[in-house]
């Protein structure tokens, strides 16, 4: 079944190219009202899709939001494994457009990459799984094991109806490991299994000083502006060794040990490169701690977003009324969004000058997810690599979050394998999003092995918690 599965998808390349391209070409961006539509035309079209690669069941399922696709294929028997695949149909808005070299939503090969939005972001990744499904049903008319997908169309804006919907779906959902592809690994010929993500906590700060904006002649020295009161509070968040001086947010956090630090030294890290993508003279950081330490395996805290008074063309001497800033802060185990909600909270009413009212508003957050390497379904999962990209795959943490495999943990008592087919460099959320193609078909060579690799197993019981 698998040399017949891997026959297949070798000889599909054009078509599944032309597939995902028209996938990809629906502008499911969740965050935007207007593409409501294309939202539900996104679900509409991936369940249609499972369906004619032999899926026994796919459906669009509501909730209170965007809605979710479901699939499934249980022809397998209850002595194999069930995989349940997760993914996310929706995308992030193209802004800033003019920065695009070509059409966002008409997908164009440059090179070996395929460019558009939700290339890697993450309907080309999810994509390769829904190709493997349809290489082993293709060719042989069953799969290996029992496969289940769920993909939902609300990541991009922090999953607010998953939850709930897992939650109220946990016998439908049922699954002995979550297979997830959307994260990246080292280098193009390098794979690597993720074994931990940063959660999120993003809040919103408001300061509000006089009652209208106020001309700065007239009033300036005698009130306190608020976007002088913003910038306070926020540079006093970091001290000149980046250390984060919120009173009790390392508390939890959980240290990396040396073991773990090795492994990670073991990850290819390219800090001039790292700088040249970035367009920054230096690094800067936390102490004590490497490059790659700081961006996948320690907390931070960043300013996403600040605003106030006038920044239109030309000058006007204004005092304003008010200032806000959106501050997202990466949690690691065992950190809790909920507990550094309130620790954010009670130290910026604790420090904000008395002369300002301040707000202070939670968005959204996420919990951190961390699995142990030595798992059975993280071995077959390097073990399936290894097979495709002929070296095994390097261990190593994803700076992002995916909030949900701690829900899957939680809810429905499963690890979850995180199997990343992107790049450092395909620009997630950015102007000129690409995958690099080769990758994408070795991802779907990959799914194939790793579905094999768990049959192999036989029983269910070895997967289980």
């Amino acid at each position: 079944m698998r040399d017949q599965a891997l026959s297949f998808a070798l000889g599909r390349q054009d078509a599944q190219l032309d597939e995902l391209t028209e996938f990809l070409s629906i502008p499911s961006i969740s965050a935007q009202p207007q593409h409501k539509s294309d939202i539900i035309r996104a679900a509409e079209w991936l369940a249609a899709h499972l369906l004619s690669i032999g899926m026994q069941r796919a459906q669009v399922m509501q909730t209170s939001g965007h809605p979710v696709v479901y699939g499934e294929w249980l022809g397998a028997g209850k002595d194999k494994p069930t995989i349940l695949v997760y993914g996310h149909y929706d995308v992030q808005p193209e802004d800033p457009l003019d920065l695009w070299l070509s059409d966002p939503f008409k997908p164009e090969v440059r090179g070996q990459n395929l460019y558009g939005r939700g290339t890697s972001d993450d309907k080309g990744q999810v994509f390769a799984h829904v190709k493997a499904v349809e290489a082993y049903l293709k060719s042989s008319g069953k799969l290996p094991v029992n496969v289940k997908f769920i993909v939902e169309g609300e990541e991009e804006i922090g999953g607010p109806s998953l939850d709930p919907f897992i939650e109220a779906n946990a016998k439908l959902l049922a699954a002995d490991v979550v297979l997830i592809s959307d994260g990246s690994m080292p280098r193009p010929d390098l794979p690597a299994l993720d074994y931990g993500l940063r959660g999120l906590c993003y809040m919103e700060v408001e300061i509000v000083g006089p009652k209208r904006d106020l001309h700065s002649g007239s009033f300036g020295g005698a009130v306190y502006n608020p976007i002088q009161a913003l910038a306070e509070i926020i540079v006093g968040m970091k001290d000149t060794h980046g250390h984060i001086t919120i009173p009790g947010f390392y508390d939890r956090v959980r240290p990396i040990d040396d073991e773990e630090r090795r492994s990670l030294a073991e990850v290819p890290f390219d800090e001039a490169a790292f700088r040249e993508e970035t367009g920054i003279p230096s690094t800067w950081g936390e102490e004590g701690y490497s490059v790659l330490e700081q961006i996948c395996a320690r907390p931070t805290l960043d300013c996403n977003g600040i605003w106030g008074g006038y920044t239109g063309d030309g000058s006007k001497t204004v005092l304003p009324g008010k200032a806000a800033a959106k501050i997202s802060m990466r949690l690691v185990p065992d950190q809790d969004p909920d507990e550094i909600a309130e620790l954010f909270r009670a130290h910026v009413m604790r420090v904000a000058p008395r002369q300002v009212q301040v707000s202070v508003r939670s968005m959204h957050g996420g919990k951190p997810a961390i699995v142990d390497r030595n798992r059975p379904e993280m071995q077959a999962a390097a073990v399936a690599l290894e097979h495709v990209f002929g070296r095994r795959p390097v261990f190593t943490r994803e700076g992002g979050s995916i909030p949900v495999v701690t829900t899957f943990k939680n809810v429905l008592g499963m690890t979850t394998v995180l199997m990343g087919l992107g790049l450092p460099d395909d620009n997630l959320h950015s102007p000129n999003e690409k995958m690099y193609l080769p990758n994408f078909y070795r991802g779907i060579q990959a799914s194939i092995y790793f579905m094999d690799e768990l049959a192999r197993a036989g029983a269910k019981a070895p997967w289980r918690p």
